[in-house]
């Protein structure tokens, strides 16, 4: 395989695709060029067993990730694994993620938490972390050198320390009771995230002089102690990348450009398709069917426009009418605020189409355009049905296709037959990988929603616990998850829920 020679001596992330381009495994390696040459030596297939040889037998090509080390390969891997979820792949195939640390400081008194979700909340997350255990050691460290809180409480007091025994064992300044003033413990959290930040190499060397000191004391278990704190650090804080899930980080192999310009001859379009919009449902159940549509600029994700749908008027699951809503709602709402920012006058006089007054805003350099190509995730069906709405608002002279998955058949308007793109070239590849990342927005979105659903259900069986005052607690708090590290007093404040009550929530949801 001539492709081979081309793989660098690197660690990095390989995967592999079968005839359709479908990612079908995910691996990690130190030597990517030893590893991929692995796997097509005859004398490895002849070893392999059942499940590896099926794996060999069905890769047809392989793309590549290049990686600085070892962590970066760890994180990437899950991250693209939880992304293709391939066939061969059974580690990080659910929903577990690395740990973080996450602070707030906008506490009164903040501490530092583990997390595996990152929020938008105003918080600051370290990581994530691949090595689970060595968090854990270096969280634990990180609280006792910096001697902060590690109290469930949002805002700790004296009822709380007496069931606290961290300020005896000094392992927290104990600014509940006042022993050091808010402001010297808020200084406190700030050394720690310098530490996290970097500041950690500079107290290595101190460490390393404490565990040569013990070890010429004879204090051998301390001086493993010390070196195992220094293991930890050294795994868990040295620079990686976040690799962020649906950036979609096109490999070393792929070239987005010249994939835009061989799918502009397959399709014969007059212009490149630089900006494509892509459309797909989401409906394992009818309790929620919901939409995604996502952005791709010059062939790779523009992640700021993305946009997600819950569907409003159809309620069964009918791909085509839940197509044809979403195409409406987006591109309606597109026009109307095209027409909000043209004045008053020129909306008045203008005998343009819709189609034709956006072509003339985009010339003037305006943010609302509409895309060079539009994608539907489907076959003819939807395809028809998206092309209605179109024609309703006047856009009929928007490219648009419907991108089959079976057969990867591609349909577009007034054609006879689909058209099929050979899958070895970057046109379909580019393809698939819109349709895609629309399929992982749209399944994370129905998951968020079914999540939610879950947790409120929980509170259906809580003794004394109304559907009236279900709702109240829900619209303060948001979630049962946040619901649960409420304190009693705080849950009371709802007009209809006694303290005694409140306790009984929290002690029926802990």
């Amino acid at each position: 395989m001539s492709k081979l020679q081309e793989v660098p001596h690197k660690p990095g992330i390989y995967l592999m695709l079968d005839r359709l381009g479908r990612v079908i495994y995910v691996g990690k390696a130190k030597d990517l060029r030893k590893r991929l040459s692995s796997y097509f030596t005859p004398s490895r297939k002849l070893r392999a067993d059942i499940k590896t040889r099926a794996l060999i037998d069905s890769i047809w090509d392989f793309d590549l990730h290049t990686v600085k080390n070892e962590t970066e390969a760890l994180l990437l891997e899950g991250k693209l694994i939880k992304e293709y979820r391939p066939k061969y792949n059974v580690v990080f195939r659910d929903d577990k993620r690395f740990m973080m640390l996450k602070v707030n400081l906008s506490d009164a008194l903040p501490r530092f938490q583990l997390v595996r979700v990152r929020k938008e909340d105003g918080s600051r997350y370290f990581g994530p972390f691949p090595h689970s255990g060595a968090l854990r050691f270096t969280f634990h460290w990180i609280n006792k050198q910096f001697s902060l809180r590690t109290c469930r409480s949002a805002c700790p007091g004296e009822s709380d320390y007496k069931h606290c025994n961290d300020d005896v064992i000094r392992s927290c300044a104990a600014p509940c009771i006042g022993k050091v003033s808010s402001e010297t413990y808020r200084d406190n959290v700030k050394k720690a995230c310098r530490f996290l930040e970097g500041g950690w190499r500079d107290r290595i060397s101190e460490i390393e002089s404490q565990m040569d000191e013990a070890s010429s004391n004879q204090e051998y278990e301390l001086a493993a102690d010390f070196r195992d704190m220094i293991e930890s650090l050294k795994k868990i804080l040295q620079p990686t990348r976040r690799f962020t899930r649906g950036r979609g980080i096109p490999g070393a192999n792929i070239d987005p450009v010249a994939d835009i310009q061989e799918l502009r001859s397959f399709l014969g379009m007059e212009v490149a398709p630089i900006t494509m919009e892509c459309f797909d449902i989401s409906n394992i159940s009818s309790n929620h069917i919901v939409a995604s549509m996502v952005r791709f600029e010059k062939g790779v994700p523009d992640n700021s426009n993305y946009r997600r749908y819950r569907i409003k008027t159809v309620k069964s699951q009918d791909d085509c009418s839940s197509m044809a809503e979403v195409v409406r709602r987006r591109y309606s709402r597109i026009l109307l605020e095209a027409k909000k920012s043209m004045d008053k006058e020129s909306v008045e006089l203008t005998q343009e189409r819709p189609s034709e007054v956006m072509k003339r805003l985009s010339k003037t350099g305006s943010r609302i355009k509409l895309p060079d190509l539009v994608i539907v995730d489907g076959g003819q069906g939807q395809l028809s049905s998206a092309l209605k709405e179109l024609k309703k608002l006047g856009l009929e002279d928007l490219p648009i296709i419907g991108l089959a998955k079976k057969n990867e058949e591609i349909y577009r308007s007034g054609a006879i037959a689909p058209l099929r793109i050979p899958h070895e070239t970057g046109a379909l590849k580019l393809l698939q990988r819109i349709r895609d990342e629309a399929h992982r927005f749209a399944n994370s979105y129905h998951q968020l929603l079914m999540k939610r659903r879950i947790e409120e259900s929980v509170l259906d069986d809580c003794p004394g616990l109304s559907e009236a005052r279900k709702k109240k607690l829900l619209k303060r708090f948001g979630s049962v998850a946040r619901i649960k590290k409420m304190e009693p007093k705080e849950i009371a404040e709802i007009k209809g829920i006694s303290l005694k009550m409140a306790e009984q929530i929290i002690e029926f949801l802990c």
